[in-house]
């Protein structure tokens, strides 16, 4: 049962447990919003933690020199969103996961151009 106390309402112990189970009133899958950062969040971790979890898995269990060979596969990581572009229903998501791995990729090449170039120049 709720209860008004001076114009807030505020929830009684005696709730059931349909009310404490409902998600929280800032969770709405439905804002316009969530898919798109949701994917370009998951774009962004997914360059950066797959590649790196990738060749720390494959050098413990097959060695430093098969991670080296093996590690052009990781591209295949472009297989999910490039897949996920196919069914109407995860479009979005998918434009934004890869919009997410673009500008990563993007962002990290860039700043090491910078830094070169600047590390360069004041060496030079």
């Amino acid at each position: 049962m709720k209860q008004v106390s001076e114009g807030r309402v505020v929830a009684d112990e005696t709730d059931d447990a349909t009310d404490r189970s409902r998600r929280p009133d800032w969770f709405h899958r439905g804002h316009p919003v969530f898919f798109p950062l949701a994917g370009f969040f998951t774009g962004m971790v997914s360059v950066i933690v797959v590649p790196g979890l990738y060749a720390t898995i494959v050098k413990s269990v097959a060695g430093y020199e098969r991670a080296e060979e093996l590690f052009p596969f990781v591209v295949l990581l472009l297989v999910v969103p490039i897949g996920m572009l196919v069914p109407h229903r995860t479009r979005r998501f998918a434009r934004y996961m890869l919009l997410g791995m673009v500008t990563t990729v993007v962002v990290v090449v860039g700043v090491a151009a910078l830094v070169l170039w600047v590390l360069y120049k004041r060496d030079a």
